[in-house]
């Protein structure tokens, strides 16, 4: 067997990509998603991809895949009944949040709707210290009746949240035995196997969610497991996590929480291989797809993990790598508001009926209108041939908009690439600018369909001289697959100060989560040599309220490692708000562990430099509307695939492959590197 696959299953597009460990080629694959059943593209995908290159599914000896299963549940609403069993008094917990709101003066804003209906939230008698302790015994027949009364309501999901749960578990424990008594086939999520985290709110909302989703994880973790046992798939399957490592179906199923970023994590594992390989350590990257723009920071080559973040307005206390996603993607629709302003998204054509020029009955007008309008990308066919487009339909859709604009037709396309593009910067800005981070510092590494499509003009518009187009854009997430690990990450929060009393408490909380990590090496079968731990724990000042994660350094814990802590510390404040609080007492909250089974990854090697001549890749002349002159441009078209490393393309110009566009400006020139990456630069 030396067959590597790894698919990506998006909103639009299902994407495939295959390693042959024997002969070092890489092959990739596009099918359209079928979001009524994502099982079957991916399905679909493997077998059309495997029969492409002339192989077959006896020879796998990986398959992973990354999915928008949960993520698609949670934003459409789409999960289980589910119910809730909670401390005395803390049943309406779930729906007052926290005083924080995103929208202060916004008489008429809308909260995310609630999960657990109130008349399946359930109050028991029972009460833990905050040193875990216990104040009041679990009152076991009410707990009965409340179990028995949900089994009536004929929940899907239980999630059990009690508080200072995670510092006792004893009487989640017991709720978990008695709903396995009264109940024996609904699914159960108790928050101290969930997040095992301090802040109530968050950890309930964890909680929650992952009972929501869990039925329909486990429905399409079934049914995906039978398609590929059905196509002579013979390895386990591994799914990806939101923290950019894969683990079984059997985990993922348990807790499907952990994979609300599951398809942009990957892309974000595989751009830290493409940078390093590259030569760029500090690397912001840019993933578009169909629904949504995915940028991510990555710092000396690394993107940070976050334990806690807010996914379509519901809080989440998981690993998970730091992305920040907008609704901008190639199917976001343009609209005019209220006001008479140009909008573009975060609605989205998706991927049926897809774009107007789709030629499948939509009539709104979206971001790949646009460009088929303005002829960036090819007017008559994408994919590399494969899917035929319709410009005049596009034409129409947009002159529509320019009618309520009072603007021309050119105006208007341009228009809807120029509010797409800020709103791409503005979260850009978000993860750069606002914590400290100038972009004009990184190079810009643009993926996805539609990516390399706009990195060009996001570039100018964050004055970054600098841009990364990798080898298969289009299905860079699909390829991450082939280069992370099988992980886990584990967590336990201890309040306590940064001094000498704090080393007893570290050591206790980081045996008992190497225990919980040996535990996970065993179940997935990871050899001892194949095993990698690294340690972190969750900082700030005393009475802050919200932390910054630390390295802790190898070793025993000791003083130098408390040293270690504040120094760490003391950098990510300056680093984050500017300033470091001389004398200020600092605590650690959370201890945290992430554990790796490395796994044999994709490997590519650098091939000889050919010269800049690259006449041998035009394959044609477009005409391509350039907002700097304001009229068509005659553009060369270069194919990607005959692109030899140090070839020059000076801009404007146009590189065109089955799974993505490449726009060069005027002011711009491209060479490829030794990897066979297109690097775009500023011209002198």
């Amino acid at each position: 067997m030396a067959l590597r696959i790894g698919v990506d299953s998006g909103g639009t597009f299902t994407d495939v990509c295959l390693f042959d460990e024997a002969t070092g080629k890489l092959d990739i694959w596009k099918v359209p998603s079928t979001p009524d059943d994502p099982s079957r593209g991916i399905a679909n995908g493997v077998a059309e991809s495997l029969s492409t290159v002339g192989n077959t599914a006896g020879n796998i000896a990986f398959l992973g895949h990354g999915t928008t299963v949960a993520t698609n549940a949670l934003i459409e609403l789409k999960g289980v009944a589910t119910g809730l069993i909670t401390t005395d008094g803390f049943r309406d917990l779930l729906e007052i949040g926290r005083q924080k709101r995103p929208s202060l003066y916004d008489m008429n804003a809308e909260k995310p709707e609630t999960l657990v209906s109130r008349d399946r939230r359930h109050e028991v008698p029972e009460r833990l210290k905050s040193d875990g302790s216990q104040d009041l015994a679990l009152d076991e027949a009410k707990l009965r009746a409340a179990v028995r009364e949900l089994a009536q309501d004929d929940v899907k999901a239980i999630a059990i949240c009690f508080l200072y749960g995670f510092l006792n578990t004893a009487h989640e424990r017991r709720v978990v035995e008695m709903i396995r008594e009264e109940m024996p086939d609904v699914f159960i999520s108790a928050s101290h196997d969930v997040a095992p985290e301090f802040r109530e709110y968050e950890r309930m909302s964890t909680t929650v969610v992952n009972a929501y989703l869990g039925p329909v994880m486990q429905r399409y973790i079934d049914r995906l497991k039978q398609r590929l046992t059905e196509l002579g798939v013979p390895v386990a399957p591994q799914l990806t996590q939101s923290n950019g490592g894969v683990i079984g179906f059997d985990m993922a199923a348990q807790l499907p929480v952990r994979t609300v970023l599951s398809g942009p994590s990957t892309g974000v594992v595989a751009a830290q291989a493409v940078g390093k390989m590259a030569g760029f350590d500090n690397i912001i990257t840019f993933d578009v797809g169909g629904t949504s723009s995915d940028v991510a920071l990555l710092q000396g080559g690394i993107c940070k993990l976050t334990g806690e973040a807010n996914v379509h307005g519901y809080p989440i206390k998981a690993p998970m790598l730091d992305i920040h996603t907008v609704g901008a993607g190639g199917g976001s629709i343009a609209f005019v508001d209220s006001g008479g302003l140009l909008k573009v998204g975060p609605r989205s054509a998706g991927a049926d009926p897809g774009p107007v020029c789709y030629g499948r009955g939509n009539t709104e007008a979206t971001v790949t209108d646009a460009n088929i309008v303005l002829q960036t990308l090819n007017p008559v066919e994408i994919l590399g041939g494969r899917m035929k487009v319709r410009r005049d339909l596009a034409v129409e859709a947009i002159q529509r908009l320019a009618d309520q604009l009072g603007l021309g037709l050119m105006e208007t396309a341009q228009g809807i690439i120029s509010v797409v593009t800020a709103n791409m910067a503005k979260a850009i800005r978000l993860i750069s600018v606002q914590r400290g981070h100038d972009p004009r510092d990184y190079a810009l590494m643009a993926f996805g369909g539609a990516g390399p499509l706009h990195a060009a003009r996001l570039a100018k518009e964050l004055d970054m001289s600098r841009i990364i187009v990798p080898l298969t854009p289009g299905t860079l997430c699909a390829l991450g697959l082939l280069l992370t690990d099988l992980r886990s990450d584990f967590a336990v929060s201890r309040l306590m100060k940064v001094d000498e009393g704090a080393v007893d408490p570290m050591v206790s909380g980081f045996n008992s989560l190497e225990t919980q990590a040996a535990s996970w090496f065993s179940q997935e079968g990871i050899e001892a040599d194949r095993q990698v731990i690294n340690r972190t724990a969750d900082m700030r000042y005393v009475g802050q309220n919200y932390e910054l994660q630390v390295q802790v350094p190898a070793g025993p814990v000791g003083s130098d490692t408390l040293e270690a802590l504040v120094k760490g510390f003391e950098q990510a404040h300056l680093q984050r708000f500017g300033f470091i609080a001389e004398g200020e007492a600092i605590q650690i909250v959370t201890l945290r562990l992430e554990a790796a089974g490395l796994v044999n990854k994709a490997q590519f090697t650098p091939q000889p430099d050919a010269g800049p001549a690259c006449d041998a890749a035009i394959i044609g002349t477009r005409d391509v509307y350039m907002d700097e002159v304001r009229d068509f441009v005659p553009c060369p078209v270069y194919t990607r695939e005959k692109l030899k490393p140090g070839n020059r393309i000076a801009g404007p110009a146009i590189v065109e492959q089955m799974d993505t566009t490449t726009v060069i400006l005027p002011d711009m020139q491209g060479v490829v590197d030794p990897y066979l990456n297109l690097i775009l630069e500023m011209r002198a």
